[in-house]
């Protein structure tokens, strides 16, 4: 794919048309064909959980382009990713501040052809190879757990597959935050 007359892609982050949301762009990385393929998550740096690599647009890459930069730093993967996302889901990212921020996701497939010894976040996430339907299971967002199934032509196993469940609104995610610092004020203070 040639990135140099590909489009320019949108970049820095900036939030999509009129809903208030920004955009972020993801790798997801693949290997082997059939009952062969492979689909790797990262785990995140704060929460532990499973994702895939992704990041903010790079102001001059291409959305593409910085997705696999990411998945490079935070994997250590080179590789050929597609030129078009396959997909979008959204998220609740936590920001420095403090508040939650719903982000939507564009979602680029990397076909893996070689794996670094050593790269930017060696050492900050778990990585893991997995069937499409462990990873499809093991990531927490329902839209990017139908997205890896449907890259992967998988069927999910109904008796296993979570309910779908919204992720938690910014005012919920205060409201718990607040609910655990009046729960340990109160331990301290309140005997």
């Amino acid at each position: 794919m040639d990135e140099v007359t590909a489009s320019r892609g949108k970049q820095d982050g900036r939030k999509s048309g009129g809903g208030g949301k920004r955009r972020q762009v993801a790798a997801l990385p693949w290997r082997g064909e059939g009952e062969a393929l492979r689909i790797l998550l990262v785990s995140s740096r704060e929460t532990r959980r499973w994702v895939i690599p992704k990041g903010w647009p790079m102001k001059g890459k291409t959305d593409f382009a910085a997705a696999a930069q990411e998945a490079y730093e935070e994997a250590g993967l080179d590789g050929v990713i597609a030129d078009k996302p396959i997909g979008e889901y959204e998220y609740l990212k936590r920001l420095k501040s403090g508040a939650a921020k719903l982000v939507k996701v564009d979602v680029y497939p990397l076909q893996v052809t070689g794996e670094h010894a050593a790269w930017p976040e060696k050492g900050q996430r778990t990585l893991e190879w997995m069937t499409p339907v462990e990873a499809a299971l093991a990531v927490q967002e329902p839209e990017l757990r139908d997205l890896i199934a449907r890259f992967a032509a998988v069927e999910l196993p109904v008796e296993e597959r979570p309910a779908p469940h919204p992720a938690p609104t910014p005012v919920q995610v205060a409201l718990q935050r607040l609910r655990r610092r009046v729960t340990a004020l109160w331990g301290r203070y309140g005997r």
